[in-house]
């Protein structure tokens, strides 16, 4: 088995995008660790604020496995094809972290966006706060407590989500 992290994000119909990316989550990996869920700027782009979170996981699945079943999840909520990569997004899943992996195929690991978005590192920082950055050997405790938070603008919001009562909503 191995543990993944995965950055969630959305600003278009948030709530909603975010909750039902938690129940797909949860249908493909079981019991998931979540942080706190925080609003922020939209970053690269002029957009809504987005929703983000991190949410950890134990999978049986390759990574290439967990990085189709993310895209297939974006896809299946209204994500295009061929979204531009700085631009609204009803659901954006990203793998941050798969075990100890560093790579570039097929996706990015570490992802590089750990280190420089706070809408990333707060919540990983919050979740796994003692596990070490694979490449840089600092917690994201560490990498957390020195970032720049005047450089990015981040709020915790309350924020309330169980997977049975979504599933009875659906």
């Amino acid at each position: 088995m191995s543990y993944i992290y995965i950055s969630l994000g959305s600003n278009i119909n948030r709530e909603y995008h975010v909750k039902h990316g938690l129940t797909e989550l949860t249908k493909a990996f079981g019991a998931l660790t979540l942080s706190s869920l925080y609003e922020s700027k939209a970053v690269g782009f002029d957009g809504s604020d987005f929703y983000n979170m991190v949410i950890g996981a134990e999978t049986s699945y390759t990574i290439e496995e967990v990085a189709d079943l993310l895209r297939n999840i974006e896809f299946e909520y209204g994500r295009e094809q061929n979204a531009k990569k700085f631009s609204p997004r009803t659901l954006d899943l990203d793998l941050l972290l798969f075990d100890e992996l560093v790579l570039t195929k097929p996706a990015q690991i570490p992802r590089d966006e750990i280190t420089k978005n706070a809408f990333v590192l707060w919540p990983l920082a919050e979740i796994a706060e003692s596990l070490k950055h694979p490449i840089i050997n600092q917690s994201y405790g560490q990498l957390w407590s020195n970032f720049n938070k005047a450089s990015q603008s981040i709020t915790q919001i309350p924020f309330s989500w169980s997977h049975i009562m979504d599933n009875q909503k659906t």
